[in-house]
């Protein structure tokens, strides 16, 4: 099967997903939290994936900010990626939301435990 060459994305395309990737990741900093019931290695395990993705977000804002919209949208996709990482390894709560994080399937819960 003879595939298509696909046109290069624009700019425009770059600037609309770095803001909608912006808006996710704000998103979902306003909501995430540490897991209760974790112990002080778990707890710093955790304020570790947070600070990750709080940094890569700050990171992302200046690069957006100086025009730099590929460099932003990856940043912005970066933290987000923290984010669910930390949920997804039971460190991280995002309140159920599976509109925002990636959701630890039951039996990664159970594993972890």
């Amino acid at each position: 099967m003879k595939k298509t060459p696909k046109k290069p994305i624009s700019m425009v395309q770059i600037r609309k997903k770095t803001g909608h990737y912006e808006g996710l990741t704000k998103q979902a900093l306003e909501i995430i939290s540490l897991e209760k019931d974790l112990n002080l290695r778990e707890k710093k395990i955790a304020a570790d994936f947070l600070e990750m993705a709080q940094n890569y977000f700050a990171d992302a804002q200046y690069f957006k900010q100086e025009n730099d919209w590929l460099t932003a949208l990856a940043a912005f996709s970066y933290a987000h990626a923290w984010l669910d990482a930390g949920v997804r390894a039971g460190y991280l709560n995002g309140q159920n939301n599976n509109q925002l994080f990636v959701l630890p399937k039951a039996k990664t819960l159970e594993m972890l435990k």
